[in-house]
């Protein structure tokens, strides 16, 4: 079993990585854990992760800007169903489009649109950074073990709004619902981080891990 990190530039993938490999390891789960970017080695691969930090416009232009990647991934993800997991920014590609600072294309594989939180209460401050509570919208092969209350690490300013709430699976309240987590088919996308969220984030990359869509 292959697990493929997509580097495109946006963050420090090696505490991802490392998550992923602990998981691996502490579930007596074989296979390599590789952070690329080139685009040949999803050709091979058994589960996708697409990682993001910063904004949208310039996550999508570094993931373009890697010959035949985005091919890659419509061709491993879409056509032959290979589990992907997008994680902070990585999840927000998912959507039909972003609206951070300028209206940019996403992968368009979670109809919606990527766009500034709102809080309602004018003390809770942006970006919304640090811990939060879970609530968990629906059943998912990734969230089994974990339940409501569960806290995960966040940071980000902008949000995914699935325009179908089925594909939303889990939400936190900051000021108003934010999305957390959403997903269909093979597809899978956190917020969080889940390299920073401690048991839950291990649990959540755990059934990644193993997860038979």
């Amino acid at each position: 079993m292959s697990t493929v990190l997509i580097d495109y530039g946006s963050g420090n993938l090696r505490s991802a990585a490392k998550a992923f490999e602990r998981a691996a390891r502490d579930e007596g789960l074989d296979g390599a854990v590789t952070v690329t970017g080139d685009a040949r080695a999803l050709a091979s691969a058994d589960r996708v992760v697409l990682p993001g930090v910063g904004a949208f416009a310039d996550c999508k232009r570094g993931l373009a800007a890697l010959p035949g990647m985005i091919e890659a991934l419509h061709e491993t993800v879409i056509v032959r169903g290979r589990p992907f997991l997008g994680i902070c920014v990585g999840m927000q590609l998912m959507a039909t489009v972003g609206r951070e600072f300028e209206t940019v294309d996403g992968l368009g594989w979670i109809p919606g649109e990527v766009v500034a939180i709102a809080p309602n209460d004018a003390a809770l401050k942006i970006p919304h950074m640090g811990w939060n509570e879970l609530r968990l919208a629906a059943a998912h092969p990734l969230l089994a073990g974990l339940k409501n209350a569960d806290h995960a690490y966040f940071v980000h300013s902008y949000q995914l709004q699935a325009r179908e709430p089925r594909h939303v699976m889990a939400t936190v309240d900051y000021g108003g619902p934010v999305t957390a987590a959403v997903g269909r088919d093979n597809l899978f996308g956190v917020q969080f981080h889940p390299e920073k969220s401690q048991a839950t984030g291990l649990g959540l990359i755990a059934n990644f891990l193993r997860w038979q869509p």
